[in-house]
């Protein structure tokens, strides 16, 4: 695993548990963490079960006793790491998104394709489509429960840079993460909201508004990291280059309209990914803070017993569940993590490619990158009177 911060936690937990839930076709080791402070990194091994640590990834291409690379990095570095690992015959997980540019993401798929010939492949790591109840979603929409899709709506709210004194963390930098709330929550909106309906979004019109332009520098960073989350203010400030807010209209290949949010200002929203899709004999309500349920509306019953109906997806017949535990017992943010490990290895282990491939998360980057051409053009407003 390249990299080893909030993420680094999550795929951690990920790789350690899946095997001891799921009957997987291979049994993952967990055999070296990377980062660029040495001290930082050991810790990290020890804390969640690493065999080793080390400072250089590019030493972990050339041992044969590893076979897969799991990206966690910042954005800047996604494309480097992932194209010479598939060059090294290493399977790939890498996280979303995919790149911080077009051309970073279609290089990396282009090197996706050609070691997929090869037998080697690449995933990435859109996790939210893992939680059970957005998966059953897809399944009761792809199973014609809700008709024809007649509208989205799709939103990701969190309000962790609402108090101006929260630092200029690597997210709030451009060179680094790419873009703001638009890519690292708005492209959990984008894909998810694709997966659910089995449709990709084929234009958008949009706006990108940075809230707060200056921020602290962080403080007690360590060598060569740049600062995370959660970190405390230091001396002096730096600008904010990405955005705090996007809002954008989306329209799919289908002709469906969509309406899209992703917002790290939100008062009081702490993780509130939402998907609602409305179809001619129904619609379905996916909200990440309620993320053991589902909202269903059935318009084909009987008018006087129409309504939404929370349907509790922890039933040994919902996705992923019969390996965890008895009905109503509920599950969290960190299994989804698990269902990508389990998904990835039986993908790797039985030659057939893991979805979402790179391909995908190529279409995603290209969305935020058409969010961000139409925001930059002031003629999306139209005046009123």
């Amino acid at each position: 695993m390249i990299g080893y911060g909030f993420m680094g936690a999550a795929h951690s937990q990920g790789w350690r548990v899946a095997p001891r839930f799921f009957d997987l076709p291979a049994d993952p080791e967990l055999a070296l963490v990377v980062g660029r402070h040495a001290e930082a990194v050991a810790a990290a091994a020890a804390k969640w079960g690493w065999a080793e640590s080390g400072t250089d990834w590019r030493a972990a291409l050339e041992r044969d006793d590893i076979d897969v690379i799991d990206i966690v990095t910042p954005g800047d570095s996604h494309a480097e790491i992932a194209i010479a690992a598939l060059e090294a015959g290493k399977h790939v997980l890498c996280e979303k998104p995919l790149a911080n540019t077009v051309a970073e993401a279609e290089a990396m798929a282009d090197a996706a394709a050609r070691a997929a010939q090869r037998g080697v492949y690449a995933m990435v790591g859109f996790t939210y489509r893992r939680v059970p109840a957005a998966t059953f979603a897809r399944d009761l929409v792809a199973a014609g429960r809700i008709g024809t899709v007649n509208q989205v709506r799709a939103s990701y709210r969190q309000d962790w840079l609402v108090d101006p004194g929260v630092p200029l963390a690597w997210r709030l930098r451009k060179e680094l993460a790419g873009s703001g709330a638009l890519g690292d929550i708005g492209a959990h909106a984008i894909d998810l909201a694709q997966f659910i309906t089995g449709q990709r979004l084929g234009s958008v019109s949009g706006t990108l508004e940075t809230v707060i332009a200056e921020r602290p520098l962080p403080a007690d960073t360590a060598p060569g990291e740049a600062a995370t989350l959660g970190g405390s203010a230091g001396s002096g400030t730096g600008r904010v280059t990405v955005d705090d807010v996007a809002i954008f209209a989306g329209r799919f290949e289908t002709g469906v309209l969509g309406s899209f949010e992703a917002t790290r200002f939100a008062t009081g929203r702490k993780n509130a990914l939402r998907v609602e899709v409305s179809g001619t004999e129904g619609a379905i309500a996916f909200d990440l803070e309620d993320l053991n349920a589902l909202e269903f509306y059935d318009r084909t019953a009987p008018a006087d017993r129409q309504g939404f109906t929370r349907i509790l997806v922890t039933e040994p017949q919902h996705p992923y569940i019969s390996a965890w535990w008895p009905a109503g017992h509920m599950l969290g943010y960190e299994h989804g993590f698990s269902h990508q490990v389990v998904d990835f290895v039986t993908g790797v282990a039985t030659g057939v490619q893991p979805t979402p491939s790179f391909a995908d998360g190529l279409q995603v980057q290209r969305v935020l990158d058409a969010v961000e051409r139409s925001a930059a053009h002031e003629s999306i407003w139209t005046p009123v009177g």
